[in-house]
């Protein structure tokens, strides 16, 4: 059956995608922290089982709303001919979607149907749900390559293009790949390194000051709008020089940011996609003041390269070596720029936008969920301490020589990125039949959901998966990724998507996190729920609180009241 054509389909999309990282994403909204569910994949196919010959009925393909029960028996009788998993959705889980989490009701099932299974969402529409590293690595390889091109994004661009246009974040095939083989060269070694001391430590030290002056008045602090702050004044400036000053201020720039992202997440749920339709923009409350929101961001940007192209045009500079960096302005839009490419300042413009969205949304969430996991757990808050402690020394600031020696610190940031993967969801969509690792036969059209957080919390490839053990991982060993556990871990995606910026979140969370240590401890509000919700990635519901002490004989306090500006270099 595999390979047969697919029925048309006019029903919307589904609850699911949004731009993160990978620029998809689960886009659900509650769930508790606390009734999250434990590991364990019982039920369905384990590893050894043959699966050979199983297929997926072509009438299986496609997308709609998920599925009540009645619906569930027919994607038995659909999809799962061929012996696979049907997820068994009943009316309750379809509420628990509507509010809840859907990388938490795919777990669920995970746990019912095994690694590979089904999710029917109409009567002749489908998901096919990925928890297995050797799929999953089928296909992200599979994902806009040369000369295999069989998986593409799919939904993803259909419901954030009013966001990104054409960036290469969203964009597909040859022009994603003219697009990502431009952006990709400004994120060089010589560039990382020189954001630790121009970016990441002195946001970092006004991070520091708020919580400093959190410290002093004993009040809670959301941390969670901190992070988020302080990731979106690194980016900012990392990407074309701009201060959005977000600590400390709040700026129309800022606010639309947030904006814009909750109408993509908004656009992925919505039963009626009317907001297809042009006109509407201009007349729905929402649809409007999305579209103002976009406008705002693309002002600013568009300004800001016009302010570039007239620089570097006076200066008559351009790209020199592999690893050119302008030390006047050590940007990445300066990079692109001086690169003489030939391409529209609306397209990078574009580009510039997918890596803002991108590199501020995740960030921030992987250190939030870091702080989460520490105060959850003081013995490894402990250790984590005493590591900068040793380190840093009498210092406030960590230095580039600081980031290989901060092991510890870097492995509780990978093991947060196992636990609470950002985006928990990325989506494919076959672009021609194809057999899977297993023998699953897929038609071409099928939509396909991988499951991060199910392959990341997955019992058979992991000891123990819903504990935080930032030693799983070797300190001594290399940094963990998708090629050196074989796809097992797959915080940043993989194949020729995988993230761009993947080095530059690290060493910017490793520097963020170690400088923060070095000056404070914290503790979790007691008795507050921690909810949890899903937008570009995992987010907590209402602000992750914490109450912060300034730690005894730490260096670099502030006097109350007085925050450092984050100096934007010359």
């Amino acid at each position: 059956m595999a390979g047969r054509a697919k029925p048309p389909s006019n029903c919307a999309p589904p609850a699911l995608l949004f731009p993160g990282t990978d620029l998809d994403a689960a886009a659900a909204r509650g769930g508790s922290a606390s009734s999250l569910p434990a590991g364990g994949a019982g039920g369905g196919p384990g590893e050894g089982e043959d699966l050979a010959g199983k297929a997926i009925d072509g009438e299986g393909a496609g997308r709609a709303w998920q599925s009540p029960g009645w619906l569930t028996e027919l994607g038995r009788l659909w999809g799962g001919a061929g012996g696979l998993p049907v997820a068994d959705a009943k009316p309750d889980d379809i509420q628990d979607l509507l509010g809840g989490g859907l990388f938490l009701a795919l777990y669920k099932w995970f746990k019912e149907s095994g690694p590979v299974y089904l999710l029917p969402t109409g009567p002749i529409s489908s998901f096919l749900v990925v928890s297995a590293p050797e799929v999953t690595k089928h296909i992200l390889r599979g994902s806009d390559h040369v000369s295999r091109p069989v998986y593409g994004k799919g939904l993803v661009a259909e419901v954030s293009k009013f966001l990104f246009g054409d960036g290469f974040a969203v964009s597909e095939g040859p022009a994603w790949r003219a697009r990502r083989k431009a952006v990709g060269p400004s994120l060089h070694k010589r560039y990382l390194h020189s954001m630790v001391d121009l970016t990441f430590a002195p946001c970092a030290e006004q991070l520091n000051a708020k919580l400093g002056a959190a410290a002093a008045t004993g009040e809670a602090i959301d941390i969670e709008a901190c992070f988020s702050q302080v990731t979106l004044d690194v980016i900012g400036r990392a990407l074309f020089g701009y201060d959005f000053d977000s600590l400390r201020n709040d700026s129309p720039v800022i606010q639309a940011v947030y904006t814009a992202l909750k109408e993509t997440e908004t656009r992925a749920t919505d039963l009626l996609p009317y907001w297809k339709f042009e006109p509407l923009n201009y007349v729905v409350p929402r649809q409007r003041k999305a579209k103002e929101a976009v406008q705002v961001i693309r002002d600013v940007t568009s300004e800001l390269i016009q302010k570039c192209y007239e620089i570097a045009q006076e200066e008559g500079t351009e790209v020199d070596g592999e690893e050119y960096v302008n030390e006047s302005d050590p940007t990445i839009l300066r990079f692109l720029i001086d690169a003489r490419e030939e391409v529209t300042s609306t397209q990078l413009r574009d580009d510039l936008l997918s890596m803002l969205v991108a590199g501020h949304e995740t960030t921030g969430s992987v250190l939030t969920w870091t702080a989460y996991l520490l105060a959850q757990n003081p013995d490894c808050l402990a250790r984590a301490h005493a590591e900068v402690d040793a380190v840093l020394g009498d210092r406030g600031t960590c230095g580039l020589a600081d980031l290989k020696e901060l092991k510890y610190v870097m492995r509780c940031i990978n093991e947060s990125m196992r636990l609470y993967p950002h985006p928990p969801v990325l989506i494919r969509k076959a672009l021609k039949a194809d057999t899977l690792p297993g023998g699953f036969d897929i038609p071409e059209g099928q939509d396909i959901l991988l499951s991060i957080y199910n392959l990341h919390r997955n019992p058979d490839v992991w000891e123990d998966p819903d504990a935080f053990k930032p030693e799983r991982f070797d300190l001594d060993g290399p940094v963990p990724n998708e090629i050196n556990t074989d796809y097992k871990y797959v915080p940043f995606s993989g194949g020729p998507r995988k993230c761009v910026g993947d080095q530059f979140a690290l060493m910017e969370a490793q520097v963020i996190l170690a400088m923060m240590l070095r000056r404070f401890s914290f503790e979790l509000v007691p008795g507050r729920e921690i909810g949890l919700t899903t937008g570009a990635t995992i987010h907590t519901l209402d602000g992750l609180y914490v109450t912060i002490q300034e730690r005894s004989g730490a260096p670099g306090a502030a006097p109350v009241g007085e925050v450092p500006a984050v100096v934007t270099p010359a």
